[in-house]
């Protein structure tokens, strides 16, 4: 999380970044080109099924002010202007989605030694109100996320977080979805020169009774490839191979299969990004 507690959607990221990122059964392919002046696009596709999902998107750096623009295939337009350090740990994001008009949304992020608080407004005439905030220091961290809804005067979201972080550890747990969930998270790392790391991550809804555990690990076959894998209590296992094949430059070939049914098939996953 680097200085200070972080803010709230830090708290059990790096367990949900090994059990859950980069795991995927579609293709997709992405390009980035940048121009001359700095102005970065980015142009990505995606074929799920037999849907083929397509965006651009356009990132421009001026000082500490940066503008993105994406246009996908629905013909929405999503706007997201970011203003870094207009005072000392402040960052303002205005973002807003055409033809959307209740999408306009303003937010500030103040991040501190000891705290770290994000609050998030809708520009319509009853919008909904977001705050988040985390208060500790790098090794124990309470946080809180709550939305109020000042149309109908309730609050739609109330979750609450607890993290404990050492030099090769992170555990945390949270409370989700009106205190109906509760999920532990654990990230351990193995060896830091190898990138090798094991997590987990246990829920329990308590209006169905059920539990869900899913586990996984990691590991730097050497500098530009890794290998991960993860099971749940489902029966579902997934594996990826990911290389950087040049800088900056990424392929991931990823698979699941369903261990309590393998006369099916397994499903593959295939992702390129190149950028130059």
């Amino acid at each position: 999380m680097g200085k200070g507690p972080g803010l709230y959607p830090d708290i059990g990221k790096k367990a949900k970044d090994l059990l859950y990122k980069d795991y995927q059964c579609d293709h997709k392919f992405s390009l980035t080109t940048y121009s001359a002046n700095g102005l970065a696009i980015t142009s990505s596709g995606t074929k799920k099924g037999e849907a083929f999902l397509a965006d651009v998107s356009t990132k421009l750096t001026n000082k500490n002010i940066t503008t993105d623009v994406k246009v996908d295939t629905n013909s929405k337009l999503l706007t997201t202007i970011t203003i870094d350090e207009a005072a000392p740990g402040l960052k303002t994001i205005l973002s807003f989605i055409v033809p959307d008009q209740r999408s306009g949304k303003v937010e500030l992020q103040y991040l501190h030694e000891y705290a770290g608080i994000s609050t998030s407004v809708g520009l319509t005439a009853s919008p909904i109100i977001n705050f988040s905030g985390v208060a500790g220091n790098n090794t124990l961290a309470f946080g809180t996320d709550v939305s109020f809804d000042t149309d109908s005067g309730n609050f739609t979201k109330y979750n609450a977080a607890l993290s404990y972080t050492t030099s090769d550890l992170i555990a945390s747990l949270t409370l989700n979805d009106k205190t109906d969930t509760l999920t532990a998270s654990y990230y351990h790392t193995v060896s830091p020169l190898t990138n090798t790391a094991v997590g987990a991550e246990l829920s329990h809804v308590f209006s169905g009774n059920e539990n869900y555990l899913t586990i996984g690990t990691q590991h730097s076959l050497d500098p530009l490839t890794t290998v991960k894998a993860r099971v749940n209590n489902a029966g579902m296992a997934s594996a990826l191979l990911q290389h950087e094949w040049r800088p900056k430059s990424l392929i991931t070939i990823s698979g699941e299969v369903d261990t309590r049914a393998i006369d099916k098939s397994a499903k593959v996953g295939l992702a390129v990004a190149l950028k130059p």
